[in-house]
């Protein structure tokens, strides 16, 4: 192993009883070469959990057993050399060697080749569940439902405190500001699967109208993670309660590298949270660009239909207006200079037939009118007169009808009282021999088995049951007594006289 750089006044200090102080860098060198010396060669087998690709080209990951997880690098010009590419949830072996990262204080493995050890845990578990689930038709693109174009509610499904939430709600509000209701639940740990699932199913329970607006799209986001960090989204009851849902569905769990279960099952998979705001609504903005686009269109449209109608008719070489006026003008200068001498002719003409007319006027012709007038009105008065007679005979007949109508009403009203004593004795009667009226004074009636009445005590036999009739109930009965032979006669009554 390296020792610590010696120090050239050690003398001085010791002889001085004190140590001297290393720089924080010396030491931190010093431990990375004692590392990288004892560790010059690595061969590692492990998990991959997390990867990250650079933009230069280099690798980050980490690799983990159920124990412990260390954190490595693949240098850009090792990348192409490695026989199997990293994934998460690989398991693979690797050589290389141990060094420090020393800004952070923490060692790493740099990573010099890479090979397959075979597929991990967790990765082979997910994959026999995502091959029963692709059996059952969970992943069907045409079970998938489309998104709405333009939605009035999103529902989100995540933490209500991380970054999440916020990146989306400020996304939505810059591109369509709706109104957005956020279920919160736990992204991670072992309550995460069930409350996500409780989640989509309580949107989905909401109705139409209620107080709280059911929503038209739903996500459920989360940031990224490493596998065990998004494994609850892995989960199969999670994977159904989206299936189910009817309400579409993005899944934005993760980076755009990350892929969970429930991305397969899903409407719609967004590689981000911030992309999933982006899927769910349109750019309001756009729409109002689109709409005056369409109006700019409308316009020219318009525009130039009417100008092509334009230079279709002057093509067509119709007459000028001028052309077609100018006859019915002149007709119409001509009629109105002919029409003082038209009105001349006509008064000249009435004049004529005026006079014509006024020479057979005279006094006997004016007298007769007056005679013919006093004949009618002689007729008339007679008419009159008959008629007022018969209004008179009409008015005598009415001013009878109180008399009659009264008569007939007392005549009425002494039938109906009679009637009603009529009816009130037919009632005194029907209740008078009503057969169940004396049972309710404590009587009672005696039928034979056979249900018939016994008029008699002598039809009644020793032994015999009977059916005693109650105003309540019935009750059954033996009649007690020597049993009267069958054909035999009657008993002879009793030879006590007469009390009277």
């Amino acid at each position: 192993m390296s020792e610590l750089p010696p120090d050239p006044d050690a003398d001085g200090l010791q002889a001085g009883g004190n140590a001297r102080p290393y720089s924080v860098s010396e030491l931190a060198f010093a431990l990375k070469r004692t590392l990288e010396e004892a560790y010059g060669f690595v061969r590692l087998r492990g998990e991959i959990s997390k990867v990250t690709r650079h933009g230069n080209g280099h690798i980050y990951l980490d690799l983990k057993d159920e124990n412990a997880c260390i954190a490595g690098v693949v240098w850009k010009g090792s990348v192409r050399g490695l026989k199997a590419q990293p994934e998460q949830g690989l398991e693979v072996v690797v050589t290389g060697r141990i060094t420090t990262f020393a800004p952070r204080s923490s060692y790493q493995l740099i990573i010099e080749t890479m090979e397959h050890a075979g597929v991990g845990a967790l990765l082979a578990q997910l994959e026999r569940l995502k091959a029963r689930l692709q059996a059952e038709g969970l992943f069907e693109p045409g079970r998938k439902k489309p998104l709405p174009a333009m939605p009035r509610v999103v529902g989100v499904v995540t933490s209500p405190t991380g970054a999440v939430i916020r990146d989306i709600l400020h996304r939505i509000r810059d591109r369509w500001p709706v109104h957005v209701v956020v279920w919160p639940v736990v992204v991670q740990g072992p309550d995460a699967a069930a409350q996500v699932a409780a989640a989509v199913r309580g949107f989905n329970a909401m109705v139409p109208g209620g107080p709280v607006p059911r929503p038209d799209v739903l996500i459920v986001a989360r940031g990224g993670g490493s596998v065990e960090d998004l494994w609850p989204f892995n989960d199969e009851a999670l994977a159904r309660a989206v299936f189910e849902s009817v309400i579409p569905l993005i899944s934005a769990v993760g980076h755009e590298t990350d892929t969970t279960l429930i991305d397969f099952v899903s409407d719609r998979r967004a590689p981000t949270p911030t992309a999933a705001a982006e899927i769910a609504t349109p750019v309001l903005a756009d729409l109002r660009a689109a709409i005056l686009e369409f109006e700019r269109r409308m316009t020219r449209c318009t525009e130039y239909a009417l100008e092509s109608r334009r230079q279709r008719l002057a093509g067509a070489r119709l007459p000028r207006p001028a052309d077609l006026l100018g006859p019915a003008a002149q007709r119409f200068d001509l009629a109105a200079g002919r029409l003082a001498a038209g009105l001349e002719r006509n008064v000249a003409v009435h004049e004529r037939e005026l006079a014509r007319t006024s020479g057979r006027l005279g006094p006997a012709l004016l007298a007769r009118p007056q005679r013919i007038k006093a004949e009618r009105l002689a007729e008339l008065s007679n008419r009159l007169g008959t008629a007022a007679v018969r209004a008179a005979e009409r008015a005598e007949g009415r001013a009878r009808l109180p008399e009659l109508g009264r008569r007939m009403h007392e005549s009425l009203v002494r039938r109906i009282a009679r009637d009603a004593d009529r009816l009130v004795r037919l009632e005194q009667l029907r209740l008078s021999l009503d057969p169940n009226r004396p049972l309710s004074l404590g009587f009672a009636r005696v039928h034979h088995a056979d249900g018939t009445l016994a008029r008699r005590g002598v039809d009644l036999q020793a032994g015999e049951e009977i059916r005693l009739v109650f105003a309540d109930r019935d009750r059954r009965a033996v009649v007690e007594g020597a049993a009267r032979p069958k054909g035999g006669k009657p008993p002879p009554a009793s030879d006590q006289g007469s009390l009277f």
